[in-house]
């Protein structure tokens, strides 16, 4: 069974590496800087860091983000309203921070680090945390519009959500200089 999963597995693998290509360069840093922190991968501090308010943005991210074993926790496994409260709200809290780095410009960028930070189990919430945190006050008017307007019908209306766990999560690659052989 495990060898018939594997073609499958690599074009999964192949549409989500290029979804991520779409992404502009600052959307695709700022996943990967994320994804750092919030995963506890590499030192994100010493990774990331360019200037002092970079340096203080990703100490915010990390405070921010150790909300995220919590979150994973509580995500409800149906749609009953007891769970929703204790679960979104951290996660919508969450989200407006991300959001308002400026760095996810749409659904797309937000949905594909999400999916990565907590799992495939909570895209049924995706859309109505995103809303939700791409409406408030904190963003630039013009930013919400923006926001609100990348997220299509499908995605908000979906009637079913795959529960395929993402297989590409990207990493910082070092540049290698290119030798000619002698």
């Amino acid at each position: 069974m495990g060898t018939h999963m594997r073609p499958a597995d690599g074009a999964m693998t192949l549409a989500e590496m290029k979804e991520f290509a779409s992404f502009p360069a600052a959307t695709q840093r700022y996943i990967r800087r994320s994804l750092d922190v919030g995963l506890a991968r590499e030192d994100a501090l010493a990774r990331w860091s360019r200037d002092v308010i970079e340096s203080a943005s990703i100490m915010a991210q990390a405070r921010i983000y150790s909300r995220l074993d919590h979150i994973r926790d509580l995500v409800p496994d149906d749609s009953g309203l007891d769970a929703v409260e204790p679960f979104l709200s951290p996660l919508v809290t969450v989200s407006a921070f991300d959001l308002g780095q400026d760095r996810l410009n749409s659904f797309g960028a937000y949905r594909f680090l999400y999916e990565r930070l907590i799992g495939a189990h909570v895209r049924p919430w995706l859309p109505a945390a995103f809303c939700a945190a791409a409406a408030l006050p904190h963003l630039h008017p013009e930013k919400r519009r923006v926001l609100l307007q990348s997220i299509s019908e499908a995605a908000a209306t979906a009637p079913g959500w795959s529960n395929r766990e993402p297989v590409f999560f990207p990493e910082w690659v070092d540049k290698v200089e290119a030798r000619l052989p002698n």
